[in-house]
């Protein structure tokens, strides 16, 4: 899927309060064709001055921010008259949140962890839509244009992980910060076995979620500790 041609790139303000993640964010819709960055913003307070100075057409939002939930933040733009568009981006899983979010202008929403050609299909599709102009000519011209922001199932766990678990992982790896997690480690904070614990590390390491080192200092064979990347490939 390619973006339709446009004059003017769609401009997109990134809202993310981990400044690792906020790069890698900023770096992925720079990559994108047709879209451009007009700004980054760490807090809600940020976001809301960077709006007031600089044209935006959609806000890549994550929903936790130290100084307040990002639907708090989009509902306080509603009521000032923002109409930018927003894709949500964040790893909030529950759909009374989701529903609030469709009823505040979210479009898209994208779960923590995630590859970059998932946030690339959700802004080529988003760029379809933002492209349909103009008065439709019937049902069926309405039901294309909201169709473009349906995005297809995601791609297959490879066989033996499941989703709740990779995210117990994944939450516990983020939680971990700096200091990493061996598979030992990441099996305690879970309940799971550490060879379980250790095929969804090496997972997250394959897809670039993660990156790991041998941890030594002890007798025998080191350890591999695997530390949160903040990137996605």
């Amino acid at each position: 899927m390619t973006a339709p041609g446009r004059s003017a790139p769609i401009r997109v303000l990134v809202v993310e309060d981990d400044l690792v993640a906020a790069d890698a964010h900023r770096l992925y819709v720079a990559r994108v064709p047709g879209f451009a960055v007009a700004g980054t913003a760490r807090t809600r307070a940020e976001a809301v001055r960077l709006l007031d100075r600089v044209p935006v057409d959609l806000i890549l939002l994550d929903l936790y921010l130290p100084d307040g939930h990002g639907l708090a933040l989009l509902r306080s733009l509603r009521t000032a008259g923002h109409a930018a568009d927003v894709i949500a981006v964040t790893s909030a899983r529950d759909l009374a949140v989701v529903r609030e979010g469709v009823s505040l202008g979210v479009v898209q929403y994208v779960l923590k962890p995630f590859a970059f050609a998932t946030l690339r299909d959700r802004l080529l599709r988003y760029a379809e839509f933002h492209a349909a102009a103009g008065e439709a000519g019937g049902q069926d011209e309405v039901d294309r244009a909201l169709a473009a922001l349906r995005a297809p199932a995601q791609a297959a766990l490879p066989k033996g992980l499941s989703g709740p678990t990779l995210a117990a992982v994944t939450d516990a790896l983020r939680r971990a910060g700096d200091a990493g997690l061996t598979a030992t480690a990441a099996g305690e904070a879970t309940g799971t076995a550490r060879i379980t614990a250790r095929r969804y590390l090496e997972h997250l390491a394959e897809t670039g979620h993660a990156v790991r080192a041998p941890q030594y200092g002890q007798v025998g064979r080191p350890e591999l500790r695997y530390r949160w990347s903040g990137t996605r490939p």
